[in-house]
């Protein structure tokens, strides 16, 4: 997709995202015409734009006896709908506009996975450097407490911190706590 086309869609997903922030939230019921007819406008735009029909997210309303209406939960999921494709089709490399989209619970999720993958590195490491220690010796203390302590780690400054408490508080030199990790 051109530069050009992207900046012509960019006015176009703002203002369906400023629709869909307006939307109401509290009233189950949405009877000004002016918000369904203001949103079908702007994909009738899109439409002209992009030159891809969007008519799927049309809103239509309900009519009940001569009033019209739209359910709240059916405006915001139609417009939600629209802005995520839209993201997905033309601003797949920006941030996405809502929380929890799959691209970012998958980023997150990525992230979570890296940082136990670590944290069982280093208690593994941990591990197998134990058995280079005499039982007893302050190196040996040093790693079990270490080792014990892991559980109320939950990222890297913390095992920093934990790493050189224990190891002034049993003596154990810079050397040895690099000998251990290496």
């Amino acid at each position: 997709m051109t530069t050009e086309m992207k900046s012509k869609i960019r006015p176009i997903y703002s203002e369906l995202q400023g629709y869909l922030s307006q939307a109401p939230k509290s009233n189950n019921i949405i009877y000004e015409e002016a918000c369904w007819n203001q949103v079908n406008q702007t994909i009738a735009e899109l439409k002209t734009v992009c030159g891809i029909s969007f008519d799927k997210f049309l809103i239509e309303p309900h009519k009940d006896n001569k009033e019209q209406y739209v359910e709240r939960d059916t405006f915001r999921l139609i417009l939600g709908g629209l802005i995520s494709r839209l993201h997905g089709e033309y601003f797949s490399d920006e941030l996405a506009p809502f929380r929890g989209m799959p691209s970012t619970i998958k980023t997150q999720n990525e992230q979570q996975i890296k940082s136990v993958q670590m944290f069982l590195d280093i208690q593994s490491k941990i591990i197998d450097s134990s058995k280079q220690f005499d039982e007893g010796s302050k190196e040996k203390k040093f790693i079990d407490k270490l080792k014990g302590s892991l559980s109320t780690v939950s990222n890297v400054n913390d095992l920093i911190k934990l790493c050189l408490k224990l190891a002034e508080e049993f003596g154990v030199g810079l050397a040895t706590v690099l000998k251990i990790f290496s």
